[in-house]
């Protein structure tokens, strides 16, 4: 029996700009691979709009 398991990866919004980032598209242009969840996202990571830290995002619900 071959069991098939979903995860519901969470998007997060920037405060700042309103851009959200959806794990299942990632983020190419930071070489960010689709199904990367935000709290695995590099330190370092910014916003691809306006450049705003992980910490100026929020979880959607």
């Amino acid at each position: 029996m071959i069991q098939m398991v979903v995860l519901m990866l969470k998007r997060f919004q920037c405060n700042i700009c309103g851009y959200i980032y959806d794990p299942q598209k990632g983020d190419s242009d930071s070489g960010i691979a689709p199904g990367t969840p935000f709290s695995d996202l590099p330190e370092g990571w910014l916003c691809p709009q306006c450049g705003a830290s992980k910490a100026d995002f929020k979880e959607l619900d």
